[in-house]
């Protein structure tokens, strides 16, 4: 009888939230990666919370290594509701059609560059040519570096700037609304119920910031039950 061997998996690394996209992306990653999940502590509201699901969700999708990195800059230059406690997190409007349309003060400036330059330095390190993100344009807040411009620039940032240059970050959500990250999360059997998506609540999700109603938004406009706990 013939043997088989199982070829050797590339190694990816994911930029790993613990939130709803985040958890969906991983997943994807998981399929065809060897996953090296990368998580920030930033000094976000709910930062303990975030790194749980993090954490809960690398184990779930059977991660290789889980690697947590504490960046005190934000925290220390403030300017965002999510890291400067003298800004309060605003409910979302009324009329959440009007999310997106305005940059919100939950936009904490120019994160994504300092995640992602993280993620290159570590994928250079660990011999990893492929950088997953779980960043969405359509349907979400509107933050600027969430953009698909903002990451075909960042590629061509890394082929400059890298010893190989031969590194590349794939934002597979990028171009999905959220209803459907939530049927592709349910079809892929991502660990929704691990995920955390609240700028501000820990042990129960407000339901009233913009990302609980995007979140919500989604699973009611995909027909599912959103499994996390809501006030």
């Amino acid at each position: 009888m013939a043997t088989t061997f199982n070829a050797a998996r590339e190694k990816a690394v994911v930029s790993l939230s613990g939130g709803m996209d985040s958890t969906v992306c991983a997943t994807l990653a998981a399929r065809d990666y060897d996953v090296y999940a990368l998580h920030f502590s930033y000094g976000q509201r709910t930062e303990a919370r975030e790194l749980q699901s993090a954490q809960d969700v690398a184990t779930a999708v059977g991660a290789k290594q889980f690697l947590q990195l504490r960046m005190d800059l934000f925290r220390q230059i403030g300017g965002s509701a999510l890291t400067d406690t003298s800004i309060d997190v605003p409910d979302a409007p009324a009329d959440d059609a009007t999310i997106g349309n305005h940059v919100p003060v939950t936009y904490v400036p120019f994160r994504n560059a300092h995640f992602l330059s993280a993620a290159v330095s570590w994928a250079e390190v660990i011999g990893a040519r492929t950088i997953y993100i779980g960043a969405v344009e359509q349907d979400s807040s509107g933050y600027p570096d969430c953009r698909p411009a903002y990451y075909d620039v960042f590629n061509e940032l890394i082929r400059q700037g890298t010893k190989e240059g031969d590194i590349h970050i794939l934002t597979p959500l990028i171009h999905l609304k959220k209803s459907e990250i939530v049927r592709l999360g349910v079809e892929l059997g991502a660990p929704l119920h691990v995920s955390w998506s609240c700028y501000s609540g820990e042990e129960k999700a407000c339901g009233t910031c913009e990302s609980c109603v995007l979140r919500l938004r989604a699973f009611r406009e995909a027909g599912k039950r959103d499994p996390v706990p809501y006030v």
